[in-house]
């Protein structure tokens, strides 16, 4: 499996904005599902969203959703999480996954449904 290397997160005040990017290398990424997870201190690892191969079909957690958005880019074997309008509770290690995928519209939100994971990036939102 091709690792999956994450950008900086970094310290950005509420109602800020961030970009994630997670990227690997290969040839098979336009075969991967793919999605976010966070965990904050001394909670467990939280779905944040996904998406199919197609790029086409997302899930996006109720936490985030109207604020977050999972793109891909297969050209450049990224994915991205744009987040909008951050809070303190958004303060997480964030950490993209993947996983081959049987067809091109399938979402996974299931940690132990992926095999590969990133090695995490930290995002602290100021109050």
């Amino acid at each position: 499996q091709e690792p999956l290397v994450e950008s900086r997160g970094g310290l950005v005040q509420a109602g800020g904005s961030l970009r994630l990017s997670c990227a690997t290398s290969g040839r098979t990424f336009g075969n991967y599902a793919l999605v976010w997870f966070r965990q904050a201190p001394g909670k467990e690892r939280q779905f944040v969203a996904a998406i199919a191969r197609s790029g086409t079909i997302t899930a996006t957690a109720d936490s985030v959703k109207g604020r977050f958005t999972i793109s891909r880019d297969n050209a450049k074997n990224t994915v991205y999480l744009q987040m909008n309008s951050l809070k303190p509770e958004d303060t997480a290690v964030y950490f993209c996954a993947a996983r081959n995928s049987p067809n091109s519209r399938t979402v996974f939100d299931v940690s132990s449904h992926y095999p590969n994971w990133g090695q995490g990036t930290q995002v602290t939102v100021s109050s």
